[in-house]
């Protein structure tokens, strides 16, 4: 399996999955019925559990290994088989002078997603239309192209500029086997705002938390940039909502497997 030469873009890769997967999931898409007897790989997991509206499923750690599973073996069906340049995309390989960054000066990698797509293993298309993960029948290219996309913007970014603040774990729900991103408690968007109503001091306007894919984007869906600059901006503040705490307890049980 490629995913085991490239486990970093991998780690990436199935961070983005679990990332979108879960957000379906939280959304409360109408479900699909079920396929029996479907093309699915005889280790694909057999059912998953969402959260409910009240909260997050409390059954144990079985349902969240069993969506951990099925994320896996969706992640790694579709990166095996990624064109090599999406599979080993780093932030130095697409600078001017690498061989990837010269042979794209004037094209962009997203072209590869559109051709991309059609060629999806029936594995992963016959799961994913079996858990109800679409929305409508033409949504598969979407849903590929989001999580390619982003992974794309993911493995190409510059470091940040305050690295040196990187935590171990994610800070909401504590994973640290897992690839994190930085979190801008206090939107860009907002710091002229912030600053013109006081609500901040400017030095304090850079601070971020470092957070997992999935909880980076709950937090995004879980207030607005006004709500999270003014009344949401640290980790202290977003952990005594109730919502954030139940979601973290939820998370936290996606495991991955060794590999």
């Amino acid at each position: 399996m490629t995913s085991n030469t490239h486990p970093t873009n991998f780690a990436l890769f199935r961070d983005c999955f679990s990332s979108l997967i879960l957000h379906r999931l939280n959304l409360g898409i109408p479900k699909q019925q079920k396929r029996r007897g479907g093309k699915c790989r005889e280790n694909a997991v057999n059912s998953i559990s969402e959260p409910t509206p009240s909260g997050y499923s409390d059954e144990g750690d079985s349902d969240a290994s069993e969506l951990a599973d099925f994320i896996e073996f969706l992640a790694s069906e579709v990166f095996d088989i990624l064109p090599p340049e999406l599979k080993g995309l780093s932030y130095t390989g697409l600078q001017p002078g690498s061989q990837v960054g010269r042979r794209r000066a004037s094209t962009t990698l997203l072209g590869d997603v559109e051709d991309f797509v059609p060629n999806m293993p029936p594995s992963v298309t016959d799961s994913i239309e079996a858990y109800g993960l679409l929305s409508r029948s033409t949504d598969l290219a979407n849903l590929v192209s989001s999580i390619i996309k982003e992974y794309i913007a993911t493995a190409t970014a510059a470091p940040p500029t305050w690295s040196n603040t990187r935590a171990s774990a994610c800070e909401i729900c504590d994973r640290g086997w897992i690839p994190l991103t930085y979190h801008h408690l206090i939107p860009k968007q907002m710091h002229e705002k912030a600053l013109k109503r006081h609500w901040h001091e400017e030095w304090r306007l850079n601070s971020v938390a470092w957070l997992c894919r999935a909880c980076h984007s709950f937090v995004h869906r879980l207030a607005s940039n006004e709500e999270l600059a003014k009344d949401l901006w640290t980790v202290d503040l977003l952990m005594n909502k109730e919502e954030v705490r139940a979601w973290a307890k939820w998370v936290g049980r996606v495991r991955w497997k060794a590999r």
